[in-house]
């Protein structure tokens, strides 16, 4: 069993950092839009990637180190919805994605948070599962193809641009569908939760 440790341990300082990063990720975004230098559409999409990669730097310094926390258990699924918003949302702005798209995926978000707050306050804890995992995974790579398309498309790679755009697209709608299955698997193994046993 994982032991208690103090709130700043290393795994929580690295979800921290990526909350704090989230900001200037969306500035460093925003600022490439107009931008006729390249140099910010290639950082947007490094910082971008560096930050989604650090979703499983935090988790492995905190199972390896046996320091998993309830501030890391409480911090860690907000940076990840924090990390996937910004991006839907300027890709939302952008016209790139559907306003369909964000809807599904936030509302899935309400309702699972929604879900584990009642589960919790009879004692029971609703953990990520396999699909819940996947589903993460292919939207933050999802999203990743899509700011390594604007990068592309700063550099002058059009032809690969265009094929990383279509397979980020491609890669979002799978995302959508696993957000919707993912969801209803949730509510069906805890659906004693909801409706009662």
């Amino acid at each position: 069993m994982a032991a208690e440790k103090g709130v700043w341990t290393p795994a929580n300082v690295v979800t921290c950092v990526r909350i704090a990063f989230i900001p200037v990720f969306m500035v460093v975004a925003l600022a490439a839009d107009g931008a006729s230098e390249a140099s910010l559409a290639v950082a947007a999409f490094a910082l971008y990637a560096t930050l989604s990669l650090t979703d499983k730097v935090d988790g492995y310094l905190a199972r390896s180190r046996n320091e998993i926390t309830d501030f890391g258990k409480f911090l860690d699924p907000i940076a990840d919805k924090l990390l996937v918003f910004s991006a839907l949302l300027l890709l939302l702005e952008r016209g790139d994605v559907s306003v369909w798209v964000v809807f599904v995926i936030l509302l899935r978000e309400f309702l699972v948070s929604a879900l584990r707050m009642v589960a919790a306050s009879s004692g029971e804890v609703i953990a990520a599962d396999g699909l819940g995992k996947a589903k993460t995974a292919v939207t933050m790579v999802s999203l990743c193809g899509y700011y390594l398309h604007y990068a592309l498309s700063a550099l002058g790679s059009t032809d690969l641009a265009g094929m990383v755009w279509l397979i980020s697209w491609a890669l979002m709608m799978a995302a959508v569908v696993l957000t919707v299955i993912s969801g209803a698997q949730y509510f069906w193994n805890a659906r004693h939760v909801v409706f009662g046993s």
